[in-house]
């Protein structure tokens, strides 16, 4: 049995978290067989009905129907969150994977273009790529897949690092393989695990970088549904019609939840140095 396995049926926190995820996964691909109503279409006669057995999350201010909103927008955000991440990961992959191997002035280069990127937070620089350009979601996609490149990629050079300097490495070179095929068939193989638990710790962040720049206008733009979107159309109405904000909310925040103690517990498969809790 792996190791993957043995955690996965020790951890009952992962199963649980495996099973919202699901969920959640199904609402979005089976929206239209789950809620018989059109998340873009509103009828002002159902303008802020309370949740009901018609309307199990209620209606908007525009006649709405926040269920089937609340389910098409989490395919917008588990697709940028997926997406992106794995945008990233690519990027900060391949870059951190030359700049360890080569070194020299290639992988000085690289590593200060990164600590440029390192220089502005995170989140004032998603806000000015994405306000300098046309607020849509592919600009709000290439933007977190870049911004998220540079912790990648200074993890993985580090990796490769210490790869480099064991004896097959060392006895591939002297048999004269190609730099390339080196790199393919004997460094990246042995550097995948902290790609994938650099994957699976950063998804749940860029939903949420993602559901933060919807919120300011920035990201999906009315009538797309999005989660960040239809928390910021309901802050109006939280006195009186909190349901809004708050389902798409809680959507988001077990969403979140659940990606993190499954990313906690691919880490703690991956890497036996960490237990739960990133305590070694």
């Amino acid at each position: 049995m792996s190791r993957w396995t043995k955690r996965l049926r020790s951890d009952p926190a992962a199963w649980a978290a495996a099973g919202i995820l699901a969920l959640i996964v199904g609402g979005a691909l089976f929206a239209g067989v789950l809620t018989p109503y059109d998340p873009l279409q509103g009828d002002l006669s159902l303008r802020l009905q309370a949740p009901s057995a018609q309307h199990p999350f209620g209606t908007d201010h525009q006649g709405r129907d926040v269920l089937a909103r609340t389910l098409h927008g989490a395919r917008i955000s588990l697709l940028i969150g997926f997406g992106a991440r794995a945008l990233s990961v690519v990027i900060g992959g391949l870059l951190g994977l030359i700049a360890g191997f080569r070194g020299g002035r290639t992988g000085f280069t690289i590593m200060r273009a990164a600590d440029v990127f390192f220089a502005f937070p995170s989140v004032l620089l998603l806000i000015g790529i994405t306000a300098a350009l046309e607020p849509r979601l592919s600009v709000v996609f290439a933007a977190l897949g870049i911004v998220g490149w540079t912790e990648v990629a200074r993890l993985l050079r580090g990796e490769v690092l210490s790869v480099r300097e064991r004896p097959y490495i060392s006895a591939a070179r002297a048999l004269g393989i190609s730099e390339p095929r080196i790199l393919a068939r004997h460094v990246l193989p042995n550097c995948l695990n902290p790609l994938l638990i650099s994957f699976s710790m950063g998804v749940a962040g860029t939903i949420l970088a993602e559901a933060g720049l919807s919120f300011l206008g920035l990201g999906a733009q009315p009538p797309t549904p999005s989660w960040g979107q239809m928390i910021s159309s309901g802050k109006e109405f939280l006195q009186t019609a909190p349901w809004v904000s708050f389902f798409p909310g809680c959507v988001l925040a077990l969403t979140v939840l659940s990606l993190n103690l499954l990313g906690d517990t691919v880490r703690d498969a991956l890497d036996p140095r960490f237990s739960r809790g990133g305590m070694p």
